[in-house]
């Protein structure tokens, strides 16, 4: 990240530019940093200014305490009036809960694009994220990152080896330097369930997107939002997954930003 720009509260937020047009910022989802939605910023960049930033409490960016949602939508304040004063967004995963939040609370931003926020359909969904979020505020207040990062990675459905695994791979630190900022995207999804008050209120159009490849729940999910916004369009990405590939995914938001 070469760039730096201040949120309202004095958090320096890390953030790249690449390309010229309107300007079009990307937010990572979990256990991420910019820098896992920055492929998607070159072939973008043909036709847009991409921003790619860093999270509060993630990467190069700072953090500061306690923390907030509302802090969260700030930051995309900060990072969308640093490139013009207004801005389309794309989130994935937590990230698009957030990019959602961001579109409702009238920030200047002129189209929202969204892919699989893992919202909960049913009660069993819900108690399973309610569990989980308990859990993790018992690891992080304990400093026990390698716990929240273990819990993270069951509730994604990684079988126990293959976290075994990964603990005992260089990768590991990375991830536990990460693990704080897990309690940032549970605060973002709130109870996991589809807040329809919310996105009742966002006024500009939304696409909300699936991948072919992934659990059906993802698609619904993602349906459920197009249904529930007020200008929403639902799209499947056949053969992707929850690690939607850049160079499908790129057309896709291209055609819908540009209109």
């Amino acid at each position: 990240m070469d760039k730096q720009t201040l949120s309202r509260d004095g958090t320096p937020l890390a953030y790249q530019s690449t390309g010229r047009g309107p300007a079009v910022v990307l937010v990572s989802g979990a256990m991420s940093t910019g820098g896992t939605v920055a492929p998607l910023a070159q072939p973008l960049s043909e036709r847009f200014r991409v921003v790619v930033y860093d999270r509060r409490g993630r990467g190069q960016s700072g953090d500061t305490a306690p923390y907030a949602v509302e802090r969260e939508v700030e930051d995309l304040a900060a990072l969308i009036e640093a490139v013009g004063g207004e801005a389309s967004l794309y989130g994935v995963s937590s990230g698009g809960a957030l990019v959602l939040r961001a579109a409702a609370s009238g920030l200047p931003v002129r189209r929202a694009a969204v892919y699989e926020v893992p919202y909960a359909l049913d009660e069993s969904a819900a108690r399973a994220w309610a569990e989980y979020a308990e859990r993790l505020t018992e690891a992080l207040a304990g400093d026990r990152r390698g716990d929240a990062v273990e819990l993270f990675l069951r509730l994604t459905g990684l079988g126990e080896e293959m976290i075994q695994g990964a603990r005992r791979s260089p990768l590991w630190a990375g991830l536990e330097a990460l693990a704080p900022s897990l309690a940032h995207d549970a605060a973002v999804m709130g109870d996991a369930r589809v807040p329809r008050a919310l996105l009742s209120s966002v006024r500009v159009p939304v696409l909300s997107l699936a991948g072919g490849a992934s659990p059906g729940w993802f698609r619904e999910a993602a349906r459920t939002v197009a249904r529930t916004v007020p200008q929403g369009a639902y799209r499947v990405l056949e053969g992707q997954s929850h690690a939607v590939e850049p160079g499908v995914l790129a057309p896709v938001l291209a055609e819908f930003l540009a209109d």
